[in-house]
Formats: structure tokens, sequence, C-alpha cells
């Protein structure tokens, strides 16, 4: 039998006024928070074609770089600036630091003239021409790619098929078998009509998207986070590192109708990854062809990409250079957390100069 929870009226009334307290006082905070800026490391556009931008960012005067230069490409369903999110919170300034050479692709919000892309566009396309760019930049074969994600999938497709233009490939946070029995988002998406749902929008919103990866975790993500958001309202800093995190979450784009499709049938319904049959336009994309060195790293409290989605990929890899890193953490704190800024991007470097 369970205890009954004693609440004495003046510990409650005590507990009831100190909440008012801290967000009358907060109310105040969030409207002098003023713009909210993302994207803190200095950067220039190298490349532009119809949507998609590529970027390199700038790296400190003082370190050496690594000759060979590293891309990261992120997912569609998000924007790439949480990997540079604020100074002290930076996947890329971390990367710089550690001798990097950084280059980002940027896939931009797609629009309704975009709906019958695919994803051979986005991976025979832009991705294989933004390899090219760097490539012929820096007078290089080949070049150190970082996918993360749903980028981590694409890298994986295209370090596959283009093996010859990818040195080494690191993955972060990357699912690669889509049907393990923990992985909740696949369960559902298993039993959904894609041909219908794309026939029907065209384009994806990003906003029903980013709905579905919030009722994974609806009591954290849509309840609990605003009821302690309370206790850090009296801290402008603390403030403006919440807003600017809701900023991202909120910031979806739109999804490429064709390129939706393809995705969700082949990788989520099908798991064509794993086990066969894949097809990025005129190539078949089988992972034995990722013969260069190949970093994974994941969160053991990823409620996106389990651990299990993402381990899948050391026995389905032809290289014998295969390296697993294990983050405490979950999908996002992967990028943000202060503890990420001391273990990931030194880790990174260091596992690509060791085989530069």
């Amino acid at each position: 039998m369970m205890t009954p929870i004693q609440i004495r009226p003046d510990e409650a009334l005590e507990e009831l006024t100190s909440f008012q307290r801290k967000l009358t006082h907060g109310v105040q905070n969030l409207m002098d928070a003023g713009e909210i800026t993302t994207g803190v490391t200095p950067r220039e556009v190298i490349y532009e074609e119809d949507k998609m931008v590529l970027y390199r960012f700038q790296a400190p005067a003082s370190v050496v770089q690594n000759p060979v230069p590293l891309l990261i490409v992120y997912a569609l369903v998000n924007r790439p600036y949480m990997a540079d999110l604020q100074e002290n919170r930076s996947t890329v300034s971390g990367l710089l630091d550690a001798g990097m050479d950084v280059y980002l692709v940027d896939w931009g919000y797609p629009g309704r003239a975009d709906r019958y892309l695919t994803l051979d566009d986005y991976i025979n396309g832009y991705l294989d021409r933004c390899v090219d760019v760097i490539r012929k930049r820096h007078r290089v074969d080949a070049i150190n790619v970082l996918g993360i994600c749903q980028g981590g999938t694409f890298s994986l497709c295209y370090a596959a098929t283009h093996p010859d233009k990818v040195a080494n490939l690191v993955t972060m946070v990357t699912p690669v078998d889509f049907q393990t029995p923990d992985n909740m988002l696949s369960n559902w998406v298993r039993h959904v009509d894609v041909d219908l749902i794309v026939d029907t929008l065209g384009n994806i919103p990003g906003e029903m998207l980013n709905w579905t990866f919030l009722n994974l975790k609806p009591y954290r993500l849509l309840g609990q986070k605003y009821l302690d958001m309370v206790d850090l309202l009296d801290n402008p800093d603390q403030v403006a590192n919440f807003l600017r995190m809701e900023k991202w979450i909120f910031d979806s784009p739109d999804q490429a109708g064709e390129a939706y499709r393809q995705f969700l049938k082949d990788f989520y319904q099908q798991n064509k990854l794993v086990t066969g049959g894949l097809r990025i336009g005129p190539h078949e994309v089988k992972l034995k062809d990722v013969t260069m060195p190949v970093l994974n790293i994941y969160a053991t409290e990823d409620h996106l990409v389990p651990p299990d989605a993402s381990r899948a990929l050391k026995g389905l890899v032809g290289t014998r250079d295969y390296t697993e890193i294990s983050f405490k953490g979950g999908h996002i704190g992967i990028y943000v957390s202060g503890r990420a800024q001391k273990e990931v991007p030194p880790s990174i470097g260091r596992w690509i100069d060791e085989r530069s």
C-alpha cells in the first residue's frame, strides 16, 4: 500500500508564492532578451546552388590545420546551426581548435518548386558537387566527411558509392539499422501511408515533423521543460540559452516530397541500408563498399537514434579500420553539453590526425 503524500498548507503556499515571484521576474528577462543569435563562428560562402549553400569556417590563426579538409553533412529535417549554437557550445569551434579545416553544407529551406527533389539530387547532386568544389580548392583527391544524424546516413550512402572521394568518414548519432526494437520513431513510421501523405501535401511541413519528434517524449519535451524554465528565468544568460535552443527546435524546414517519400519507404519501412537493395540514382548502395576508416559516435541516451540503431554499422561496413565512441548523453547533448565540447571534437581531431 502506498503511503499518502503529506503536503503542509504553509509549504504549498510558500512554493506557489516562490513560483509566482520567479515567473513575474522572469517575464521581464524574457522581454529584455532581444534578438537570439545563432551560428557564432565566422564563415564565408564558398559555393551556392539553388537553396543549398556551402560554408567554410574561419580557423584560429594559432592552430595548425590538418591539410585535408572536413565537410560536415547535416540532416535535412533541422537547421545545421545546432553544430555552432553559441560560443561555449559549438562543435564547429571545437573541431577548428582540434586543427580541422571545417566546411558545412546548409541545405536551406525547400519551397514548392523543390517538391520533386530526390535523394539522388541531394546525395549524387548537391553533396557530390560540394565535395568536388572542396577537392579542387585544396588540390586533394579525397576529403574527410562528418555526417550528423540523417546527414550521417547520407554520408554513408555517399561514401559507399564514391569511396575514392572520402578519405575518412565520421558518423555521429547516425541511424543505420532503422528497425531496432527500441526505435519508437521507426515503429510509428512503419505504419504510415507515405504515398498518401506525399501525394496529398507535396512537400512535408516542417511543423508536422517537429511535433512528431516532440511527441516521442511528450511529458519532457512538451511540458516539463517549461516548468523547469521558471527556475532559470532570473538569469538572463540562461534565458538566452533556453530561447536559443527553442529557436532551433521550432526552426524546421519543410521536406522535399519525393526525397521524404524515398527516405521513409527505403530506410524506415524497408530498412534497405541493412537488408540490401537500396538504390540512390544510378548507384546501388552497399555498406561493404565503405572501405575507408570509419569513426562512429553514438549517444547512450539517444531517444531519436537508439544506440543499437547506430552500433549496427560495425558489422556492415567493409573497412578494417572501424572505431566506436559512446557518449553519455542524448541526441542534442552530444552537440551542446559542456562534456561534449571537451570530449567529442578533440576525439574526432585526434582520430583524423592519426590517419592523415
